[in-house]
């Protein structure tokens, strides 16, 4: 005999607020927090430096911070995207430095056009990628071990590069332009409506398709709660940029490598695979997937990824040198995907990620230098941060486990 539970209707949210923490009761229990952690993590770092410097929220530090975090975001993009299949990539800080200085060599050395130069960077970092997926595809090396050794391997290649000089300025205004140009205040702002258009209509055609699969649906009220943030978040950015120097160039290449590989994995035969292969390999191989070619597939996009936020830190440096990609960049990156809600066990997360756990880690670093605290004190900070995601990912995974046994 057919139940309530039966009635797809019943599978929506209660109207209203009450239905809104019904929802949030019953996510929080099943493990399903997704961004809420990282949202009220981020407003109450923002919240304790400002507190202790009142320059944090300040329109020319937000100006700074988004500069800051957008060569490690792209980066992180594609460490979301290898993440996503379980695997590690230990080698996209080092990948970053050596696409940069290949980049810088052939522009200022060789005279390339700073197109050509750019174009070549990217290509060294697919290369890079081909050969670590082909190890781990073809040899069954781990992920792990194989960029482990690109990590040794890509360093001592950059350096080489790099030559006896082992710094080379970049006075390209095609490649410097990449993190110093400014849209102007109309621009901007036409940026942000495009945004918050495109997001709307993503969100009306999502709710609809669960509607008429009979799938639960957010409460109307938390629709438009939903909306409200965003609109506030995305044009309150935009006031806050145009306030000091306008939205920088580099923060959109950023967004634009989060939106187009969100689109794909969500609405791409090569997203599902990605997420099949993450989930449960050996099922992913059954139904008939290519898990090597979705593996090395992958892997060239992070490789890619690493390419282009090398060559962004660049442009905002103005040069390449022997610690470019080295340091906390592999650190960052990883960081910032795992902060930003990737699983670290596969088959859940979005690209999206990327931003957020960027956002987190730029603004405690950012935070501390304004406050002049000691590099030790900030790995300390960033590595407690890092420990609590994993942990609440891994609380999680076992809420959602127990649901489903349930």
């Amino acid at each position: 005999m057919s139940t309530m539970v039966d009635d797809p209707r019943l599978l929506q949210e209660q109207p209203g607020l009450a239905g809104f923490f019904t929802g949030l009761r019953r996510r929080v229990s099943q493990g399903e927090l997704g961004v809420l952690p990282v949202v009220v993590g981020l407003l109450v770092i923002c919240v304790i430096f400002q507190i202790a410097n009142n320059n944090f929220l300040s329109a020319r530090n937000l100006t700074n911070l988004v500069l800051q975090i957008a060569a490690t975001g792209t980066i992180a993009v594609g460490v979301v995207l290898v993440l996503l299949l379980g695997e590690i990539d230990l080698s996209v800080g080092e990948v970053s430095g050596l696409c940069a200085a290949v980049m810088a060599v052939l522009n200022v050395n060789a005279g390339w056009p700073g197109p050509l130069a750019i174009a070549a960077g990217v290509l060294t970092g697919v290369g890079v990628g081909a050969v670590q997926g082909l190890w781990v595809t073809r040899f069954r090396v781990p992920s792990f071990v194989v960029t482990l050794a690109g990590l040794l391997a890509w360093q001592g290649l950059r350096l080489k590069v790099l030559g006896g000089t082992g710094t080379v300025n970049l006075t390209d205004a095609t490649i410097t332009d990449l993190a110093n140009r400014f849209l102007p205040n109309w621009a901007g702002w036409l940026v942000g409506l495009l945004c918050v258009a495109a997001y709307l209509g993503n969100l009306a055609i999502s709710r609809r398709r669960r509607m008429a699969a009979g799938l639960r649906t957010p409460s109307w009220g938390a629709f438009g709660g939903q909306i409200a943030i965003v609109v506030i978040a995305v044009l309150g950015a935009v006031a806050i940029l145009n306030a000091d120097r306008g939205v920088p160039l580099a923060v959109l290449f950023f967004l634009g490598f989060i939106v187009v590989f969100d689109l794909i994995l969500r609405l791409t035969r090569f997203g599902r695979h990605t997420f099949a292969v993450g989930g449960n390999a050996e099922a992913a191989r059954r139904a008939g997937i290519s898990v090597d070619g979705i593996r090395l597939s992958v892997f060239i996009l992070a490789s890619a990824l690493a390419a282009c936020g090398g060559i962004l830190a660049a442009s905002r440096l103005l040069a390449v040198n022997q610690s470019s990609g080295g340091g906390d960049v592999l650190l960052n990156a990883i960081a910032a995907a795992v902060i930003g809600g990737t699983s670290l066990f596969g088959g859940r997360g979005s690209v999206w990620a990327a931003l957020l756990g960027a956002l987190v880690i730029g603004a405690i670093s950012n935070g501390m230098d304004l406050l002049a605290l000691a590099s030790s004190v900030k790995f300390m900070i960033t590595g407690g941060v890092l420990l609590l995601a994993v942990t609440i990912d891994a609380v999680s995974r076992r809420g959602r486990e127990a649901a489903g046994r349930a």
